[in-house]
């Protein structure tokens, strides 16, 4: 089973100093000219560090960021993260500019209780990806205890959350990892009903598997974004020149006829907002899905759309939602995305919400309501993933036998 942090010794039996905790982030942020754009994931690892604190154990932090492929590479550099961090914790973090190097190991064997130590980006290691085993080997030598709370990257077999693991007797997961899996599969696994899953985005393959495990569990499953396009054109319906996969459309005809088969309701927008011609023409108007122009790019959906999905989500008690309903970066078309958030928030359902694109939406809307959900998901690729009924390595690898 996974462990608690709650249920670890943070202090050494010989001596009242604290244990040195290895905790793996995820610090994975966007950084324009040195400084962090976006705080919200140092924010969620901010409970399960002071927790720590708290226990009198000193602390060393390691996390990736980006893709720059084995290579030292100054745009992917951990240190504005660091900064950022001192400053919520107002307080110093002790950095070091290579992960395993001996100094950045002897840093970590001589903190002091109460003091953080940060590694600089996991993945200038091409070993981290890999999950090279003396990679892992030589990260381990950076602490006693090993907290994994990098919920984002559960869905990767990588050194630092899946190799790591065979050399630690004490090993858990974090306070966001905890709530990540109570609302992701604990909710989910027995969750109160009628439950609705509102799936939408450009991409129907990525969600495939979501849908399909969710015909099994979801009352109603809402359709929404290009992915929509798709399933109109399963049946026959006629989108204009809007975005869809062609090639996935006998994939939604599948889904349509197994969804009839098994009793799960999937709903599909009935009317959409867009534009003639092409993308930015201006030339906004509205249509009924059956009489979509040759010429519109559906872009939102449209207000009989917003109303029905409202009406679904008011008579819900259990709401899983992940994609945008619209093109929601520009505001013309972010008016679905805003009135389902509306929605939910007001009938004050059990509401999860996960995905990137999904997160940033509401942000920009009204920055205040993403407290107002039950739960947000900092994993995409991980929450999708555990959505879909698998398993993630990272939490297979952190159970203890």
């Amino acid at each position: 089973m996974l462990r608690k942090i709650s249920t670890i010794d943070f202090k050494s039996s010989n001596t009242t100093s604290g244990k040195t905790v290895l905790i793996r982030v995820d610090y994975n942020v966007p950084v324009e000219n040195e400084l962090v754009t976006d705080e919200y994931r140092i924010l969620k690892s901010i409970p399960t560090i002071k927790y720590c604190l708290d226990q009198g154990a000193k602390i060393v932090l390691m996390s990736h960021m980006g893709r720059p492929k084995g290579k030292f590479d100054s745009k992917y550099s951990l240190i504005p993260a660091g900064e950022k961090l001192a400053e919520l914790l107002e307080m110093p973090i002790k950095f070091s500019e290579d992960c395993i190097s001996e100094d950045a190991i002897d840093v970590s064997k001589n903190l002091k209780d109460g003091e953080i130590h940060l590694l600089e980006n996991l993945r200038f290691y091409n070993e981290e990806t890999e999950n090279n085993s003396d990679f892992a080997s030589q990260l381990a030598k950076h602490g006693s205890i090993y907290i994994n709370d990098a919920f984002g990257t559960a869905h990767r077999d990588h050194a630092s959350n899946c190799g790591i693991t065979k050399h630690f007797a004490t090993k858990g997961m974090g306070l966001l990892m905890e709530q990540e899996m109570k609302f992701l599969s604990e909710k989910l696994s027995n969750p109160l009903k009628p439950l609705s899953l509102i799936i939408a985005g450009s991409k129907i393959d990525t969600k495939i598997s979501v849908i399909e495990n969710f015909l099994n569990i979801a009352d109603n499953i809402i359709i929404g974004g290009a992915m929509a396009n798709t399933f109109l054109l399963a049946m026959n319906y006629k989108i204009g020149i809007s975005l869809a996969e062609k090639d996935k459309v006998n994939v939604a005809k599948k889904l349509l006829i197994e969804s009839s088969k098994r009793g799960a309701n999937i709903i599909l927008p009935i009317d959409f907002l867009g534009e003639i011609n092409s993308f930015g023409s201006g030339n906004i108007i509205a249509a009924d899905a059956k009489d979509i122009p040759d010429n519109m790019i559906c872009e939102d959906i449209g207000e009989k759309s917003i109303s029905m999905f409202s009406d679904i989500i008011s008579s819900s008690q259990t709401l899983l939602w992940n994609g945008t309903l619209g093109v929601a970066e520009n505001p013309n078309f972010a008016v679905g995305t805003n009135r389902i958030v509306d929605a939910i928030i007001e009938n004050q359902l059990t509401s999860i919400v996960g995905g990137g694109d999904t997160v940033a939406a509401i942000r920009n809307y009204n920055d205040s309501l993403i407290e107002e959900f039950s739960h947000v998901s900092t994993g995409g690729g991980s929450c999708l993933e555990m959505l879909s009924g698998k398993k993630l390595p990272a939490l297979e690898m952190l159970k203890n036998e």
